[in-house]
């Protein structure tokens, strides 16, 4: 894949990520998250797959399923890395306006969803 390609898929995997992150996420979606198989964590790790199975297909030279083999994969990885942050600052009694915990492990998250997506590129290369 060439560099040029590598970087679009990354910025849209990125800007992918900061939609459905923030201004898709509503309350049912992240209230939920901490509840192993909620349908409201679920919805909001598909919405993730489904837009990175889009991206791929759109961007890349690979067949659709293919493309939906990484959007699974994403949508896997997305799910437990919110799964784990969520129950970890309960467990910890961690919160935005109590624990400044609460916002290393929110850098946390990102950074592992940044890898992800590295990840992803590094593999389709």
């Amino acid at each position: 894949m060439a560099t040029m390609t590598v970087l679009y898929l990354l910025l849209a995997l990125f800007t992918k990520h900061f939609i459905v992150d923030f201004p898709l996420q509503n309350s049912y979606q992240y209230l939920n998250k901490g509840i192993y198989g909620h349908p409201g964590g679920l919805f909001h790790s598909y919405l993730h797959g489904l837009a990175t199975w889009g991206i791929v297909f759109a961007l890349c030279p690979v067949t659709s399923v293919f493309a939906f083999s990484i959007g699974l994969i994403d949508f896997l990885v997305h799910y437990h890395i919110d799964w784990a942050k969520v129950n970890i600052n309960a467990k910890m009694g961690w919160g935005p306006t109590t624990h400044e915990q609460f916002w290393w492990l929110l850098g946390a998250d990102q950074f592992l969803h940044a890898l992800t997506y590295i990840g992803i590129a590094m593999f389709l290369i």
